[in-house]
């Protein structure tokens, strides 16, 4: 009962501010605050004001509210040790794309003109080259890719 008179008190102060701001000819500004003004007694209205001070003094609605509250403690507890430990979601994708990654697909054979060698781990050392191919001709590969690119 005293929720509701509060609210009613304060639309009605709203009100009035709202109705002086346009007297003053600033009414967008008039129209703003008798918005804000009219969602007090649009909330005892329909109820909300009178369900929150049920709640309010409601032994059963601490209860729940603490429930929520130790929920939310062992959702925060539990990211908190998944991530010291580093075992996200996000690192298990990223470890998946970057073994799919180290493949090179087929279309990236290299152009040097040499045995195409399957797509799989690079070997060590330095890369082999045909006998007839230069030096120079080493960076054909990447010329192409910056070909490819419009670079």
């Amino acid at each position: 009962m005293i929720a509701e008179t509060v609210c009613a008190a304060v639309s009605a102060a709203g009100l009035g501010l709202a109705a002086i701001t346009a007297y003053r000819k600033r009414f967008l500004r008039a129209t703003r605050i008798a918005a804000y003004a009219l969602v007090p007694i649009g909330l005892v209205m329909t109820g909300v004001v009178e369900w929150a001070a049920d709640t309010a003094f409601s032994p059963t609605a601490w209860a729940g509210f603490g429930v929520l509250g130790a929920a939310w403690f062992l959702f925060v507890t539990t990211r908190a040790v998944e991530r010291r430990r580093g075992d996200t979601g996000k690192d298990r994708k990223a470890a998946k794309a970057s073994r799919t990654e180290a493949i090179a697909p087929a279309a990236s054979v290299p152009t040097l003109g040499g045995s195409a060698r399957p797509a799989g781990r690079p070997t060590t050392g330095s890369r082999p080259t045909s006998p007839g191919v230069s030096a120079a001709d080493d960076f054909s590969d990447i010329e192409a890719i910056l070909k490819k690119h419009g670079i």
